[in-house]
């Protein structure tokens, strides 16, 4: 018998303030038109003022629990992926414990940018294998509207908040394929990619948190390739094809990006998760966002093959191939 990181349970939650793309026509030279066309994004949510990163991580992960059928004491770890904290230090996942009432193990961030929850399971897939833990939190939360430079009007109309948590649970399987949980992982990163997207600020240059800059056209051809062939490699690991996946969850940064990634591997766009339209891109939020979605939409069933992918920051990229 093999032990795996099997999904129990899901949930999301999304700020209440709605911006739809007209609202940047007040301020910006853009329309609604311009950029639906360059991004497939139509609306997105904003954090209301003195809402944090921690407190959306709560309220997802308190759907997530209650789908699992757990305590928040019965969790061994809380690991949230985020590039937009509450503070400096400490962490989130710590703020999510006292949020949740956890009263015993442990909680740490992952920061890999729009890839932060795929670094996130992976890291939680290994504590699970190892025996480190048995129950864990992934989470995923953002609040990329404090980071926007507001005039800059082909990056601030891109971004949007929210949060997503998965809960992960050891359990047996076969040792094959047709397991339930995570499969597989595949990891990338290339420091020499680093100024295609970043924060003009941070402790040790600015000591200020910054503003996001971003090369849109040259990390767009960087982005269909490597998501394309990190996917690739998830699923060659699992000893499976593009032909066994039920659904592609990516990370929701663009619509061309989705288009072009699933063109890539040779799977139609039926069988895409696609959220970017209503969420905008919430970096380390939209996989479990989106996967959020279409659970509860009904899309999402037991035993469907799954890959998530994404890349952001660093650069760094990466898949998970998961049986639900």
């Amino acid at each position: 018998m093999t032990v795996r990181a099997v999904p129990t349970g899901i949930g999301h939650y999304l700020p209440e303030r709605v911006v739809e793309n007209s609202e940047f026509e007040k301020t910006l030279d853009t329309s609604d038109e311009w950029i639906k066309t360059r991004s497939g994004i139509e609306r997105r949510h904003f954090a209301a003022e003195g809402e944090t990163t921690s407190q959306m991580a709560v309220k997802a992960a308190e759907k997530a629990l209650e789908m699992a059928g757990l305590k928040a004491d019965e969790i061994d770890a809380v690991i949230v992926a985020t590039s937009t904290p509450d503070l400096t230090f400490p962490s989130v996942a710590t703020m999510v414990q006292e949020g949740l009432g956890m009263t015993r193990g442990f909680g740490y961030d992952v920061q890999a940018v729009c890839a932060g929850f795929i670094f996130a399971l992976a890291n939680a897939n290994g504590m699970v294998l190892s025996g480190q833990a048995e129950r864990i939190l992934v989470i995923g939360s953002e609040t990329f509207s404090r980071i926007m430079d507001w005039e800059d009007r082909a990056t601030c109309v891109l971004f949007g908040d929210g949060a997503g948590a998965l809960v992960l649970e050891a359990r047996t399987g076969s040792g094959n394929s047709s397991d339930r949980g995570i499969l597989s992982v595949d990891l990338n990163s290339d420091g020499r990619y680093r100024d295609m997207l970043y924060v003009d600020g941070g402790v040790s240059t600015s000591g200020t948190s910054g503003k996001l800059r971003m090369q849109g056209n040259p990390l767009f051809r960087q982005a269909v390739g490597k998501l394309a062939d990190t996917a690739h490699r998830a699923l060659e690991k699992a000893k499976l094809g593009a032909d066994d996946v039920n659904w592609i969850v990516p990370h929701q940064a663009n619509i061309r990006i989705i288009q072009g990634t699933a063109k890539k591997m040779g799977v139609s766009m039926d069988r895409v998760i696609v959220t970017v339209q209503d969420h905008g891109n919430t970096s380390a939020a939209s996989i479990p966002l989106a996967l959020s979605v279409g659970v509860s939409e009904g899309r999402i069933k037991p035993g469907d093959l799954l890959v998530a992918e994404a890349i952001g920051g660093g650069l760094a990229w990466g898949a998970v191939a998961m049986r639900w």
